[in-house]
């Protein structure tokens, strides 16, 4: 489905993404018309996304077995697009990033400080874990995130 291009019905607007989740949620839209919460976000990162969403690493399992369906109390997504990267979780009402690092990251660290600082470009805040951290702490983490949540200011302030 991804590889052959998308074909918008009769008279709609060309449809730019390439993910059928994001097709129900935004209906057909026009790249000026995409919401500020994919920071410039190309098809090709959507599709990236897309593939990632459905093999997602057993550590992002569970990770997002806590986050999903705003059991925290706030929206998020999991592999959300940013710019020309795909976060593993973001909130946009935080401006959080929540990456779950695996062992390619042991030898990639120039390159994830590299990023982190264009995500943080974007005011974006990054918190990482390690998959062990995931796996064999789950509630330290959640507690991580809970305070990260808490510490936010409310929108009636």
């Amino acid at each position: 489905m991804l590889n052959k291009p998308l074909q918008a019905p009769a008279g709609k607007l060309e449809y730019i993404w390439g993910c059928e989740e994001y097709m129900r949620k935004y209906k057909i839209m026009q790249r000026t018309q995409l919401p500020d919460m994919f920071y410039g976000a190309k098809r090709t990162i959507f599709q990236n996304a897309c593939e990632l969403r459905k093999d997602m690493t057993p550590a992002e399992k569970v990770l997002w077995n806590h986050l999903n369906k705003s059991q925290l109390g706030v929206r998020f997504k999991a592999q959300h697009p940013i710019d020309i990267f795909i976060a593993d979780f973001y909130c946009h009402k935080l401006k959080l990033v929540v990456e779950v690092d695996g062992e390619i990251h042991e030898s990639q660290k120039e390159y994830d400080k590299n990023r982190t600082v264009e995500l943080e470009k974007f005011g974006l805040n990054i918190i990482r874990f390690t998959n062990n951290e995931v796996i064999n702490d789950i509630e330290r983490v959640i507690e991580d995130i809970k305070k990260i949540i808490n510490a936010a200011p409310s929108p009636f302030q």
